[in-house]
């Protein structure tokens, strides 16, 4: 059965939903370049001052807290840290290619 196929009621629900998540979607995308403006103000500051691009001790705290937090919301927290993982692992990048043009100067 398609979409096509399904009564109207149950399509109107079905798009109300899909519209709700939507807009999530696009909250979660201006949130994360909110985020990455910040990581990208603490990696100028760390190149400025030649800290390392990578903090494990607050990785491992973030980590932590983060789970703690998916937890009370009902969200796998392994999904939780894999999330953050793969940003942390971005924001390191990011780290690193400023540390670099930083030092080229």
């Amino acid at each position: 059965m398609s979409t096509r196929d399904i009564d109207e009621s149950v399509r109107a629900e079905l798009d109300r939903l899909r519209g709700s998540i939507d807009n999530i979607d696009a909250a979660v995308v201006h949130m994360l370049a909110e985020r990455f403006k910040c990581t990208q103000q603490v990696g100028r500051l760390k190149a400025r001052h030649q800290l390392p691009p990578a903090d494990p001790e607050r990785e491992a705290r973030q980590i932590e807290r983060l789970r703690q937090l998916a937890e009370s919301a009902k969200l796998d927290p392994a999904f939780a840290e894999k999330l953050l993982n793969f940003i942390i692992a971005e924001v390191i990048r990011h780290h690193e290619t400023l540390a670099a043009h930083h030092d080229a100067f």
